[in-house]
């Protein structure tokens, strides 16, 4: 309706200012002045009244002869027409009703007046007095807000009884009369004129502030409508982060002032990147559309809050306060989506449908004062739910190793590891098994507690991935192998291990050749190892990160192959220098089984023209197996154990597989 009546009045905005207005614009026009046109009448005629009856005084001094009927009848003539006017308000009339009745007292006025007024004798000063007509006319066009119509037709009364008076002095001469009644036909149009100038600029500044309020209300609309985009995901419809996290916000203050409890559902899409890798991201996006429908129903039926909280992740808020109620709504989500019987093929773990993971976590009295607390609960029951072999729900419990804070401190600690030197390096040599000689050491990461305590690589790794910490250390990781082992020249070439982030991070193969110059080393001394097993979609910008790095010169190695799914797609999109087969497939080469395996996997890797590798080399006997299936290199403790720069050349000497 509101771009109607804009076009309309864009429309009816006339180049001529004699064209017609538009029928709708008008009738608004007349009810948005209908009250205000009805007190304005009403006001104006109590004020032309009291104006007419103070005339009286100059019927007194000029006509005094007749003053007693003139008088008589201005009282007579404002008492009933003030009379019908209140009556009609009082009644409800309408606007033109009121204008018509006040137009007719200001003829009627004029002519009780004027037709009394030519019965004195003292026509020669009645002759002058006569030109105070001009006033009624001037009211009616000027002090009044009528229609231009209803002034014309009014004045156009006055005029004629102006001039019939005219007539009625034969003794005048007819300069007299010439002169009066052109003064009257001047005052007559000149009037008209102004009362229709008055009507066109009203209905003008009428539609601009229609434009305007229009205009308001649009840009209103439209900020209603870029707020909501703002608080939706425009995937599946849901609140979003933004969205969801101010919900969270009420929901704890909430909690804080009047301890009113509630539950936090974290759901996550199991292994939906290989969904999206199997059929492709816009059949992906649908089947986040259909579990996104169906969270969305439960929701509603539960008086819930739901957003998308990322990629493939959903959120669930809802006042809940009982662990028992808090397990059994996080299991009728979990079914909700199975019921959906999504086809999933390729997740390999004896489940062909969709199913999601769920973490929960419920406020509790001795929960920190921050709402980050409750999510960062129910995000590692998220984690212990998947870890528990997904397609399940977990309850935060602190007791569960899984959801222990330590990865909270560690967190804490990646932050502050590099300034307080907790974080260091050390290098396993890699071999060449046709020479027994060192090709390559690989690059390990180790951190320590402040206390000097280690912690293992599998456990701080997982944190620096999740808390993006990753990004800043692996920098620092490839600047640290350079300067001590490439710019010493303690090997031909070292391997560093490198985030999907990292790879993902826009200006990475930039930043590595800025490295490279600043450390004044070739970029084929430098290898990085991807590993399979990550969850990592292999996307057109990580094609090109990897495009550009082999451009430098850099090697790009496939570490832990035969761990992941994506292996083979890998290795067809990626050309790959070196692949690196997990040590898993080695070790359980005892039976018949693992070797034919092993065999399989290696003659697999080298049909690529990759050279290969193997890890987990611990054994005389794991070294024969390695020359009899002519792999390239090897790596392993019975090798080379990890061990810092300084003590690393002397451990890289007289190496059994000299004597292989």
């Amino acid at each position: 309706m509101m771009h109607t009546v804009t076009d309309a009045i864009y429309s009816d905005v006339p180049r001529n200012p004699r064209g017609q207005p538009n029928a709708m614009l008008r009738a608004l026009y007349r009810a948005h002045l209908a009250d205000p046109r009805r007190q304005t009448t009403r006001q104006g005629l109590w004020i032309a009244v009291l104006v007419y009856l103070l005339f009286s005084i100059s019927d007194l001094l000029l006509i005094p002869d007749v003053a007693s009927i003139t008088v008589t009848i201005r009282f007579i003539i404002s008492a009933i027409m003030l009379a019908a006017m209140e009556w009609q308000v009082r009644r409800g009339g309408s606007a033109d009703a009121i204008d018509a009745t006040a137009a007719l007292a200001l003829v009627l006025a004029y002519g009780g007046w004027v037709s009394s007024a030519l019965l004195t004798a003292q026509t020669e000063i009645m002759s002058y007095y006569m030109v105070f007509g001009a006033i009624f006319m001037m009211s009616i066009g000027l002090f009044f807000n009528f229609s231009f119509r209803l002034s014309l037709m009014a004045s156009a009364v006055i005029v004629f009884l102006f001039f019939s008076a005219l007539l009625s002095f034969p003794q005048e001469g007819q300069v007299y009369k010439l002169t009066f009644g052109i003064f009257c036909l001047s005052c007559f149009i000149f009037t008209s004129y102004v009362n229709w100038k008055l009507n066109h600029e009203r209905y003008h500044v009428f539609l601009n502030a229609l434009a305007a309020k229009a205009r308001q209300e649009e840009a209103a609309e439209r900020g209603e409508e870029l707020l909501r985009l703002s608080n939706t995901d425009p995937l599946t419809g849901l609140a979003n982060r933004r969205a969801i996290d101010a919900t969270l916000r009420d929901y704890w203050r909430k909690w804080q002032s009047a301890a009113t409890p509630f539950a936090v559902f974290l759901i996550d899409v199991d292994f939906f990147k290989r969904y999206n890798d199997h059929h492709g991201h816009l059949d992906g996006d649908r089947c986040l559309v259909r579990v996104a429908g169906a969270l969305r129903d439960l929701s509603t039926r539960h008086g819930a809050a739901l957003g998308r909280y990322g990629g493939e992740e959903f959120i669930v808020v809802v006042g809940l306060n009982r662990d028992e109620d808090v397990a059994a709504f996080a299991e009728v989500i979990r079914g909700a989506v199975e019921g959906l019987a999504l086809r999933h093929e390729q997740r390999r773990d004896g489940t062909a449908t969709v199913t999601v993971s769920v973490g929960a976590a419920l406020t509790k009295d001795d929960s920190a004062p921050r709402v980050e607390k409750v999510i960062h609960q129910a995000d590692r029951a998220l984690y212990s739910a998947k870890a528990a072999g997904r397609n399940c729900v977990k309850l935060f419990d602190p007791d569960d190793p899984n959801n222990s804070d330590d990865s909270e401190n560690i967190a804490a600690l990646l932050k502050i590891a590099i300034a307080q030197d907790l974080v260091s390096m050390v290098y396993q040599p890699v071999l060449d098994l046709s020479g027994g000689q060192p090709a390559a050491v690989e690059a390990l990461m180790r951190l320590r507690m402040l206390d000097g305590a280690p912690i293992s690589p599998s456990t701080f790794i997982p944190v620096a991935e999740r808390t993006g910490a990753i990004i800043e250390l692996g920098q620092w990781a490839i600047r640290r192998a350079c300067e001590e082992i490439l710019v010493r020249d303690q090997a031909l070439v070292v391997s560093v291990n490198v985030s999907p982030l990292q790879l993902q991070m826009p200006g990475f193969a930039a930043w590595v050749a800025l490295t490279l110059s600043e450390f004044g080393i070739g970029g084929d001394r430098l290898a990085f190892e991807i590993t399979e097993g990550q969850d990592m979609e292999i996307q057109s910008s990580l094609l090109r990160c990897i495009s550009d790095l082999k451009s430098l010169g850099i090697k790009i190695w496939l570490d832990d192959f035969g761990t992941g799914f994506a292996g083979l797609s890998w290795l067809r999109l990626i050309d790959f220098d070196c692949v690196k087969i997990d040590k898993s497939f080695l070790h359980g080469s005892g039976t018949s089984k693992g070797a034919v395996m092993l065999a399989d996997i290696v003659r697999l890797a080298r049909n690529i023209g990759a050279r290969i590798l193997v890890e987990g080399i611990e054994t005389e006997e794991h070294l024969t197996l390695m020359h009899r299936l002519q792999v390239d290199l090897g790596q392993g403790y019975y090798l080379g154990r990890p061990a810092p720069v300084g003590t690393m050349r002397a451990r890289m000497s007289g190496y059994p597989a000299a004597a292989g």
